[in-house]
C-alpha cells in the first residue's frame, strides 16, 4: 500500500473512531437493549451494533473497494484476503461494556493483500488511544511506544490470560496451565483481548495467551504488538489465520519459546 494512500486511511479511521466513541459515551448514558448469542454469557448490546452499522457505512461510503471482516453481522463474506480489508470489533469487552461500563474497547485493523497496514485500539472511557502504522511504530495517543525488552525473562513475567482452557474439540494440560502461573511473576485478565494486546505492545504485561479469539479480536493488536518487536502466533508455533478462530499467543519474543515448549500441552 503507497504510503500516502495508507496515511490517508489511517486519518479518515482515526477520526472515525474518535466519533464512535463519543458516540457510544453518550448512548450508554441511557438505558440500552442486551441481547446474548451463543450462548448466556456471549453478550451483545444495540450499541455494538450501532457502532458497527457506523464504521461499515463510513467505509463503504468513502472507500467501496474495500472489505469489511466485523462480528455484529454487516461486513462482508470473505475468502481470502486479498485487498484492502478493514477488521472491526465496535466494542470489545462487550461484558465489560454491560455490568463494569469500562475496561473495553473498538478495535480496527486494517489489511492489505495480507499485510497488516493499520492498527486503531480505543479505550473509549480513559480515552486512550493506541495506534500503529507498518513501519512507524506504535503510540499510545501522541506517545511513541519504546521497542519490547530483549532481556525478559518468564519469571519476571506479568501474563494475561483468561480461564478458557478448551477450544473446539481440543484441551490444554490443565497442570501445564497451572505451573505457569506458579513460575512466572504473576497473572492478570482484563476481559477484552484488543486491550490485552494492546498492554502487551505497552510492555506492561510481557504475554497473552487465550485458546480461542477471532480475527475481529486480534487484528489490530497484532499489527500493534508487531510495530514494537512483539509476536502472534497460534499456540501451535503455527501463524494466525484471519479467517476463522485461533488459539492466540501474543508476547515478548525473550519468552515465547519457552511458554510454547514448557507449558503447552494438548490433550
Amino acid at each position: 500500500m503507497e504510503t500516502t494512500i495508507r496515511q490517508n486511511i489511517f486519518e479518515n479511521a482515526k477520526k472515525w473512531v474518535y466519533e464512535a466513541g463519543k458516540r457510544i459515551r453518550e448512548q450508554m448514558q441511557h438505558e440500552f437493549q442486551i441481547n446474548t448469542k451463543s450462548n448466556v454469557n456471549d453478550l451483545v448490546t444495540e450499541i455494538d451494533r450501532s457502532t458497527e452499522q457506523f464504521f461499515a457505512n463510513q467505509i463503504r461510503t468513502t472507500y467501496p473497494s474495500h472489505y469489511i471482516i466485523s462480528e455484529e453481522g454487516f461486513g462482508d463474506k470473505i475468502n481470502d484476503m486479498n485487498g484492502t480489508i478493514w477488521i472491526i470489533d465496535p466494542i470489545d469487552g462487550t461484558m465489560n461494556f454491560v455490568h463494569q461500563k469500562r475496561n473495553f474497547a473498538i478495535s480496527i485493523g486494517i489489511y492489505h493483500n495480507g499485510v497488516g497496514e493499520i492498527a486503531l485500539i480505543y479505550n473509549v472511557i480513559d480515552d486512550v488511544l493506541y495506534t500503529a502504522i507498518k513501519g512507524e511504530g506504535a503510540y499510545r495517543n501522541r506517545d511513541r511506544l519504546p521497542q519490547l525488552k530483549q532481556d525478559v525473562q518468564l519469571e519476571t513475567s506479568i501474563l494475561a490470560m483468561n480461564s478458557l482452557f478448551a477450544c473446539e474439540n481440543r484441551r490444554v494440560n490443565e497442570k501445564k496451565i497451572q505451573q505457569l502461573i506458579i513460575d512466572c511473576r504473576g497473572t492478570r485478565s482484563y476481559g477484552s483481548a484488543a486491550l490485552e494486546f494492546a498492554y502487551v505492545a505497552e510492555g506492561i504485561i510481557d504475554a497473552y495467551v487465550t485458546l480461542r479469539l477471532s480475527p475481529w479480536d486480534f487484528g489490530a493488536g497484532l499489527i500493534l504488538v508487531r510495530e514494537v518487536g512483539g509476536e502472534t502466533i497460534q499456540l501451535d508455533g503455527k501463524p494466525v489465520n484471519f479467517l476463522q478462530n485461533n488459539t492466540i499467543l501474543t508476547c515478548n519474543p525473550a519468552i515465547r519459546q519457552r511458554i510454547l515448549t514448557d507449558y503447552i500441552e494438548w490433550k
